[in-house]
């Protein structure tokens, strides 16, 4: 395994009302992308803001590249935020410049442009860039010193699907150059396509972590068979366990074929029986009871 280049230890931070990290660990690899998922209230946001040394935990540390980050540790790192907010009046190469000017050792500009695909935007105004533009020119600034880890909070909320796959590839390339990326995401298919390894996290605390085929062997081995809801009146004569939601009954399964035959010596309808392989959102909600965005 490559280096370890951030560690959490032990983490907490306690408000008045709630605890919002609570005793939470994990490192994060050379050159992986991490993702850092959880549902809305899970200690998500407080976490990546203690990693980003813009709020301090009550207890426990965080290390980078082995020692107790110190007053260098914002010159070598990039974040893309939620929100961030954009010198209105200014064009793109303006505001470029304008961030180039607040690093010791900048990236080249016309590197940043080519990395981020900028090169027909640069005279435009901020105020007239689309939402997808809005995040390449973010990802630009967070490149801007050539960071050794990039934090990406939700960089893709809110964009339409050619420009969020866009954005893909964009974070492939970064990791085809080396680079260590913390993402959060409320999009289980944005996890499965760019994260080497997840951490779900509910309640403040780290409650599963591998990559996505490991996880999804780990909890939900087999298939995962779907039933309309109400087809089936008595679970208890079957052999195999089910759950059901307002919508469908779930079940997992290594051995669809003898679900299928019991099924249907029950007389069972299965017209809308659906045969699928589990998926990150079905182990989100397997893990935590709540969808990833509610």
């Amino acid at each position: 395994m490559s280096d370890v280049i951030l560690s959490a230890r032990n983490l907490v931070k306690q408000y008045p009302e709630v605890r919002a990290v609570d005793h939470l660990s994990f490192d994060v690899y050379q050159g992986e992308c991490f993702g850092l998922l959880g549902p809305n209230g899970a200690g998500k946001s407080t976490t990546i803001e203690i990693l980003e040394d813009v709020i301090s935990a009550d207890s426990g540390e965080v290390l980078f590249n082995g020692q107790l980050r110190d007053q260098k540790f914002a010159q070598q790192i990039g974040i893309q935020f939620q929100n961030t907010a954009l010198q209105d009046f200014l064009t793109v190469t303006d505001t470029l410049k304008l961030f180039r000017a607040l690093y010791d050792n900048p990236v080249p500009l016309a590197q940043l442009i080519d990395s981020c695909a900028l090169q027909d935007l640069l005279k435009r105004d901020n105020r007239k860039l689309s939402g997808g533009q809005r995040q390449r020119l973010l990802l630009a600034l967070a490149l801007i010193n050539d960071p050794q880890l990039i934090f990406l909070d939700e960089p893709t909320t809110g964009l339409d699907p050619q420009a969020r796959r866009n954005f893909w590839q964009l974070i492939k390339q970064l990791k085809a150059q080396g680079k260590t990326i913390l993402l959060t995401t409320h999009y289980m298919d944005e996890a499965q396509v760019l994260c080497d390894r997840i951490a779900i996290v509910d309640q403040g605390k780290v409650i599963a972590l591998g990559s996505p085929a490991q996880l999804l062997t780990q909890y939900l081995p087999g298939m995962m068979v779907k039933l309309p809801r109400g087809v089936i009146t008595d679970p208890n004569v079957f052999d195999f366990e089910m759950t059901e939601n307002e919508h469908e009954i779930e079940i997992i399964t290594e051995r669809v074929d003898d679900v299928v035959t019991q099924l249907l010596r029950h007389q069972v309808a299965i017209d809308g029986l659906t045969i699928t392989a589990p998926t990150l959102e079905d182990l989100f909600l397997k893990l935590t009871g709540h969808a990833l965005r509610e």
